[in-house]
């Protein structure tokens, strides 16, 4: 058996007490990982993620902000190395959740929004804590994209330009910090069954079922295995990749 083991790494999770974070910092704090656990509004969801967390007999801290900010980014970097040292890596998880609709329709806003939580969060953290992780020469940066950056759907423009923009930016960042050590990649899960987002069982989930090869939606813990394969010393050869996790409903072509 080879064993995916992090004990001695430290870990960051943005957006770790929503649908997706919290099962990334389960497991990675089962593989042995102590977490830092980010949220923006949801405190109760992230002290329940830090009990589970100190209850597997890792270290853990919470820490607020809005990832969108320089200045709560940094502020976050200095909470979470003043109480458990600098992360060795982090997952860009955190998203701003919006109404999809036709582009002729869609308000400005949410453009600007998805630019922020998308690019601006990318490139906040990676000014924020991959410098120590150059110091050390280890590293791991991995963002949440989408099977939806591909399909490029009705309805689904603001979403795909803030993805596509965080796209360019970690294949970019991959470039620039390999020679460092760090790795750099992206998980791109489907349309993803979690807590309390239950398989529905409606008409438009069946019309997606049967479009994915592997005859199923996943669920949040397919892609926390993901996050952790990425986040090993197993995937150390593998930077800049965009992986689709989502039962082959989404192929990249070569």
């Amino acid at each position: 058996m080879i064993p995916i083991d992090l004990a001695g790494k430290i870990a960051l999770v943005t957006g770790g007490s929503g649908q997706l974070g919290r099962e990334i910092v389960r497991t990675l704090a089962r593989a042995g990982a102590d977490v830092a656990i980010h949220y923006h509004k949801n405190e109760e969801s992230a002290k329940k993620r830090y009990e589970e967390v100190v209850a597997m007999g890792r270290r853990a801290c919470l820490v607020q902000a809005d990832v969108t900010k320089e200045e709560d980014v940094f502020r976050m970097r200095d909470e979470v190395t003043a109480q458990l040292g600098a992360p060795d890596i982090i997952v860009n998880n955190a998203v701003i959740q919006y109404k999809w609709t036709t582009i002729l329709e869609q308000p400005l806003a949410d453009y600007y929004s998805q630019f922020e939580s998308c690019v601006i969060h990318n490139v906040l953290m990676a000014k924020a804590f991959v410098p120590a992780m150059i110091e050390k020469r280890w590293g791991r940066v991995i963002a949440t994209n989408t099977e939806c950056a591909m399909q490029c759907f009705p309805g689904q423009s603001a979403y795909v330009a803030g993805k596509r923009g965080l796209d360019g930016i970690i294949r970019i960042l991959a470039k620039e910090v390999g020679k460092y050590g760090i790795t750099v990649n992206q998980v791109a899960p489907g349309w993803t069954i979690s807590e309390d987002r239950p398989s529905p069982g409606t008409p438009s989930e069946a019309e997606y079922i049967a479009r994915v090869p592997m005859g199923y939606r996943g669920d949040a813990q397919n892609i926390a295995n993901a996050v952790l394969f990425l986040a090993s010393d197993l995937a150390s050869y593998i930077t800049g990749l965009y992986l689709p996790v989502c039962g082959g409903n989404e192929m990249p072509r070569i």
